[in-house]
């Protein structure tokens, strides 16, 4: 392997940018030479789309397992090999008032249905779900009594993630579809289905039907 050194920088270039960096502090530069550099360095974008790319790059996942995926999940949070921290999603939250994507890793019960549909209202707004596994998609192999079939039945699902259980690869190639979703897509629209307005909205579409908001 033959190995060539050469210099990184080229120091008449960064004369030629201090040279133009004082030009345009004394005004000497023509407009439409000033035009072009401010142009080749400026970024325009919509409140809208800048705010969609933030929310998309911090997710805060909630610190919630159900059965023998969390066990996935964790090794995809807190593991060197797979780690969410690429994607800044990696800052779990043990209060579902500081988080905003809920990953159902594992087969829900009818009786922690409820539960679970709490930590969904008590979660910050914009919020997301992810249904990990074939368990918390359709119940899995779990088809009985005792089992909710899917947790799209009370709780909306924005991401299904397949396997019984999905590998770590997989949860993360679910995260990296929630995000392009939110960045793209962010319609929430969809949650009227499941009557998932947020904790602020149905106070005030009830004071709105008492009269004390026009």
């Amino acid at each position: 392997m033959d190995v060539t050194r050469q210099k990184v920088g080229d120091r008449s270039n960064l004369r030629i940018n201090q040279l133009r960096a004082q030009q345009m502090l004394r005004g000497e530069i023509p407009d439409e030479e000033l035009e072009e550099y401010v142009e080749s360095r400026v970024l325009l974008t919509r409140l809208e789309k800048a705010q969609n790319w933030a929310r998309a790059n911090a997710v805060w996942p909630a610190t919630f397992g159900l059965a023998c995926c969390a066990i996935e999940m964790i090794s995809v949070i807190g593991s060197p090999r797979n780690d969410l921290a690429r994607f800044g999603a990696e800052v779990s939250r043990a209060s579902p008032r500081q988080a905003d994507m809920l990953i159902l890793s594992g087969r829900v019960s009818i009786k922690m249905a409820p539960v679970i549909r709490r930590l969904y209202d008590q979660m910050l707004e914009p919020k997301w779900v992810i249904a990990m596994g074939a368990c918390a998609s359709t119940a899995g192999m779990f088809n009985n009594y005792a089992l909710v079939q899917g947790a799209d039945k009370f709780v909306p699902v924005d991401v299904y993630v397949p396997g019984c259980p999905p590998r770590p690869e997989a949860l993360m190639y679910g995260i990296i579809k929630l995000q392009d979703k939110i960045k793209n897509q962010p319609d929430l629209g969809w949650r009227k289905r499941y009557n998932a307005e947020g904790t602020e909205e149905p106070a005030q579409l009830v004071a709105a039907e008492d009269g004390e908001v026009a």
